[in-house]
């Protein structure tokens, strides 16, 4: 037996016997093995035909090398010049105008939520999709609205401060009055002719489904529990001054709070909407943003809180100054003096009728305070059930609550006795706090008692200190019911039938058509008239009541 190991100095196709195949005698079985028979008769498998294959297998290899070094060189190419992207055009191709603006639906589009761009989240050049609805920041080849058209195939966009349409990607401007309700919708615009004829003429509107609305007398959205500030907008967008200023001033340039008032102030009284209610979304977070979110859409708040707070932070927007009375149009509207005449209590007084008499021997201290609105107080409520064992619920008429500003009436407050009245000039409309809500260290607790009144006839003169300059004395100063914010208390469902549970506040406004003297009371989205007798049945919180007009002195009665 021979060894089996190669020694060094041998090569290695001298081995024979049992030395293990080279590669290339394994090649070689390899290429016989799957050669035709056919193939070996004729001398394929002989050594020139096997030299003659590898010779054309070498060049094939070779040739398809080549081909994929081609291809791959085309690969390359390819990847170094970029997919052509769409031609950007300054005008549409003639007789395309009108291209794409049948992709519009108008039932998606709703432009009362805050503009900002769904993607980024910027509120800077923010596009409104047509198509379906959404906002897109940007229109240039590397915006969200570009790649949007691209990857949806939404071609129509209009720029929600400019209120211009685009179709993207070619990027020309679409100037077709086929487009103007949307336009109208999204920024509404009022000739002074028009703002006069909203008291004067009844005037009834249609959605796009064909429902009729009456503009100003609109649904607001209650977005979880933001009702306090609908029905405060709401009674706000009726007194005629304010409407009126904020239908027709431009705000471009405004505070940002004053600017979305504006806006949505316009919606509710758009006679053109696609729908009969508006959202607040967008004035609501720049209130919780201005308020450090003391007034948010996720918690309910007081109405008189909030309007207080509203009332003077649109004073300060419209550049109204903190000491200069009456340097704003807030301040014409709704300010007006309060003459305060206060006396410190003495031990002697120990009788609660001598606690609230002003003694004539003691200094009486007057001042003269400037208000937004009148607080009234309500008497207590009864303790215990009548004979029948039920609960009554009191009644009481505004004017009995209101003597506490007859300048006689007096009130214990800080160890003084405080008594008040109003003076001339009144203001064009008064705001009056009906105070239903005391709270202490243990236990909120909530005033039932029903307000009764006249939706029109109010006779503000016996609460005015006479002023000949001003007003004839003897003469009834009237004031006539504008919004009356009422309280609806609900109870939350319990399992237990027996359990009593816990009550939650629910807000609605009433407000006055001027243009046909009807009354209208709004909750949310829900919209109905209601008849003027039955106002006072509901809890009043908030009321605004506006002067009537008077002719002139020297014309009428006091001419002849």
């Amino acid at each position: 037996m021979s060894n089996l190991k190669r020694p060094a100095e041998v090569a290695f196709d001298t081995v024979e016997g049992l030395s293990p195949s080279s590669k290339k005698s394994r090649i070689d079985d390899y290429d016989k093995s799957v050669t035709p028979a056919s193939a070996i008769e004729n001398g394929a498998g002989s050594g020139e035909g096997s030299n003659e294959g590898k010779a054309e297998q070498t060049n094939g290899e070779n040739n398809s090398n080549e081909v994929q070094d081609e291809e791959d060189d085309d690969l390359e190419a390819g990847e170094e010049v970029e997919v052509k992207a769409p031609i950007r055009q300054a005008a549409p191709t003639e007789g395309y105008d009108d291209l794409y603006l049948d992709t519009i639906d108008r039932n998606v589009l709703d432009f009362d939520f805050e503009k900002l761009c769904s993607i980024s989240l910027s509120n800077i050049n923010v596009y409104a999709c047509l198509v379906c609805g959404k906002y897109f920041q940007g229109r240039g080849p590397k915006s969200h609205a570009y790649f949007h058209a691209l990857d949806e195939g939404h071609h129509v966009y209009i720029n929600m401060s400019t209120q211009k349409v685009y179709v993207l990607p070619e990027g020309y401007e679409v100037k077709s009055k086929s487009l103007d309700d949307i336009k109208y919708v999204s920024d509404p615009r009022y000739t002074r002719q028009e703002v006069l004829d909203l008291d004067r003429k009844p005037h009834v509107s249609r959605t796009l489904l064909g429902k009729e609305y009456v503009p100003g007398f609109v649904g607001m959205n209650n977005i979880k529990e933001n009702d306090y500030l609908n029905v405060v907008v709401q009674a706000l967008s009726h007194v005629a001054p304010l409407r009126n200023f904020f239908l027709l001033q431009d705000f471009s340039n405004a505070p940002e709070l004053v600017k979305r008032t504006s806006i949505l102030f316009r919606k509710i009284w758009n006679p053109r909407a696609f729908k009969s209610h508006v959202s607040p979304h967008e004035l609501l977070q720049e209130i919780s943003l201005r308020s450090n979110k003391k007034f948010t859409l996720t918690q309910q708040s007081d109405p008189v809180e909030f309007l207080s707070w509203f009332l003077n932070h649109l004073h300060l927007g419209l550049g109204g100054s903190k000491t200069k009375p009456h340097s704003s149009v807030i301040q014409h509207i709704f300010q007006g003096k309060l003459k305060v005449e206060s006396q410190a209590i003495t031990a002697r007084a120990d009788q609660v009728h001598d606690r609230l008499r002003f003694e004539e021997a003691a200094d009486v201290q007057s001042s003269v305070s400037r208000f937004l609105l009148l607080t009234l107080d309500l008497p207590p409520a009864p303790l215990f059930q009548d004979e029948q064992e039920r609960n009554i619920i009191p009644q009481v008429p505004l004017t009995t609550i209101l003597a506490k500003y007859n300048g006689v009436t007096a009130q214990e407050l800080n160890a003084q006795r405080k008594r008040y009245r109003l003076q001339h000039p009144l203001p064009p409309f008064l705001v009056f706090h009906i105070k239903r809500f005391s709270k202490n260290k243990f236990v909120s607790e909530r005033n039932p008692t029903i307000v009764t009144f006249d939706a029109r006839n109010l006779d503000v003169s016996p609460y005015v200190e006479p002023d000949p300059n001003s007003h004839q004395p003897g003469e009834p100063i009237w004031y006539d019911l504008v919004a009356n914010v009422v309280h609806e208390a609900v109870r939350n469902k319990e399992d237990v039938a027996d359990s009593v549970g816990e009550e939650r506040k629910t807000w609605k406004v009433q407000l006055r058509d001027k243009s046909t003297d009807e009354w209208v009371v709004a909750q949310d989205l829900f919209v109905d008239k209601v008849r003027s007798e039955l106002l006072y049945l509901s809890e009043s919180y908030l009321q605004i009541w506006e002067r009537r007009r008077e002719p002139p002195l020297g014309k009428g009665k006091e001419k002849a």
